[in-house]
């Protein structure tokens, strides 16, 4: 099954005691990077991943990490830790990154642009002005260069190979991420506004119907 049931998962690095060391168009299959949108197909009916879309983080020899941007919780973030509440995009909620280790949360923010986070050790890149944040910092400092942070609880992962054969089987299609994916309100439907703006006739996808036996 996708995004996080193999055993030999890796483990990010990245929760609130810290942060690790630091796209190709949905045609081109494999050229999966950091920055790279996972969007499930229209035949990936399982309940976790069904319309979902997932932020590649790291994806190398060992395995790959990627957090679900469009599973909102009901879990408020001001209730979990609230001194992020501020910085925190609307909805301000805990996401649920995945089904690996929900009892941990994690963040991504978006860098405003032209913003020096130079020096800014709770602050590392993960392609362009999306970076991972260090949850033990002190938000006021990031203020002043953060656009906005979304909260995760949990993530994907996949062990070696496990990614690259799920692409194999058409199980998920490719994209390239834009910062305002990472803070795209709940109004918004992501999986088809991504889809919607790809080359033709991929757009086509975007009506597919959720229940098959309603086309």
């Amino acid at each position: 099954m996708a995004g996080g049931d193999d055993p030999e998962e890796p483990t990010p690095e990245f929760y609130s005691e810290g942060v690790p060391d630091a796209g190709p168009d949905i045609s081109q299959v494999g050229r999966v990077r950091p920055g790279t949108l996972l969007l499930a197909s229209t035949d990936l009916i399982e309940p976790t991943f069904a319309r979902t879309v997932i932020y590649v983080m790291e994806h190398n020899e060992a395995g790959s990490l990627g957090v679900i941007l469009n599973r909102m919780s009901q879990t408020a973030v001001h209730n979990l830790l609230p001194q992020w509440t501020d910085l925190s995009a609307s909805p301000q909620a805990l996401f649920v990154g995945g089904p690996v280790k929900q009892d941990s949360a994690m963040c991504l923010g978006v860098v405003k642009p032209g913003a020096d986070i130079d020096g800014l050790d709770a602050l590392r890149p993960v392609d362009g002005r999306v970076v991972l944040v260090d949850l033990d910092a002190d938000p006021s400092e990031l203020d002043g260069v953060l656009e906005g942070i979304r909260l995760f609880a949990g993530y994907a992962g996949w062990g070696i190979g496990q990614l690259d054969g799920e692409l194999e089987q058409d199980s998920w299609m490719l994209a390239s991420a834009l910062p305002r994916d990472l803070l795209a309100p709940a109004t918004v439907d992501l999986w088809s506004a991504v889809l919607r703006r790809q080359p033709w006739p991929t757009p086509l996808l975007a009506t597919h119907p959720i229940d098959i036996s309603r086309n």
